[in-house]
């Protein structure tokens, strides 16, 4: 992997990252198999993406952000990110989950989920992105004061899919890459491309990291084509 070190001093203190839950997973896997060729320890802290933000907004110091692409680029006016290191890393979309077991719902056009939506006795959707992204679909479809009762926000941090798998939701929104692996669920399928929600995850170096090097070489690598099957066996579409 020619974007890597091929040694770097194992002496030297881990890289720190902070990051949004939706590429938890996927960080984990790429920075592993960065750690294995590059002898480089990285430590990223996945925390929901709005605390995120708010722990770099605050100043707690970390060498790099991987967070939505907004919420990067707002770090990057603020001046917390460096505005030339930003990277986009993936496309990651919005899937539908309900209990193992349960009958899903169609959700094959914009109609069928509309609909499933308001035949659901409970539902949820994230805090980030994705879950702005919904709340502003169902206001369009006039429906948003009605399922109100019946939401259940899941708390920052806190997966929609764990909820669905507890029985205490009966329909979850969530990013693909967060619903993969969570055992209780069965997946319903992507949302229909009419209303499809995508969220572009992107990292950029905190304006604050003195490792600068050690730091694009990880972006570097963590952008490269290198990375595209991991990216895939998360759920996400390499950016």
């Amino acid at each position: 992997m020619a974007s890597m070190h091929s040694s770097a001093p194992s002496s030297l203190a881990p890289l720190t990252g902070i990051s949004s839950m939706a590429t938890r997973l996927l960080l984990g896997e790429l920075t592993a198999a960065y750690t294995q060729h590059s002898g480089l320890a990285i430590h990223i802290a996945s925390v929901g993406g709005v605390d995120a933000a708010k722990r770099v907004r605050t100043g707690e110091a970390f060498d790099i952000a991987i967070l939505a692409s907004d919420a990067i680029d707002k770090l990057i006016a603020s001046d917390h990110l460096r505005a030339d290191s930003k990277v986009d890393l993936v496309h990651s979309g919005v899937a539908v989950a309900v209990r193992a077991g349960t009958q899903p719902p169609d959700i094959s056009s914009e109609d069928a989920v509309r609909q499933a939506v308001l035949n659901a006795s409970t539902l949820s959707y994230s805090t980030g992105p994705s879950g702005v992204a919904l709340a502003k679909l169902f206001a369009h479809w006039g429906i948003a004061e009605q399922i109100k009762p019946r939401t259940i926000t899941a708390p920052p941090g806190v997966p929609v899919g764990g909820l669905v798998a507890s029985g205490a939701v009966a329909l979850g929104f969530q990013q693909l890459s967060e619903l993969l692996h969570v055992e209780g669920i069965a997946i319903v399928g992507p949302l229909p491309p009419a209303i499809e929600i995508t969220t572009t995850f992107s990292a950029a170096i905190m304006t604050a990291c003195i490792r600068h090097a050690d730091a694009r070489a990880l972006l570097a690598y963590m952008a490269s084509s290198d990375t595209a099957p991991a990216k895939r066996r998360q759920g996400m579409v390499p950016a």
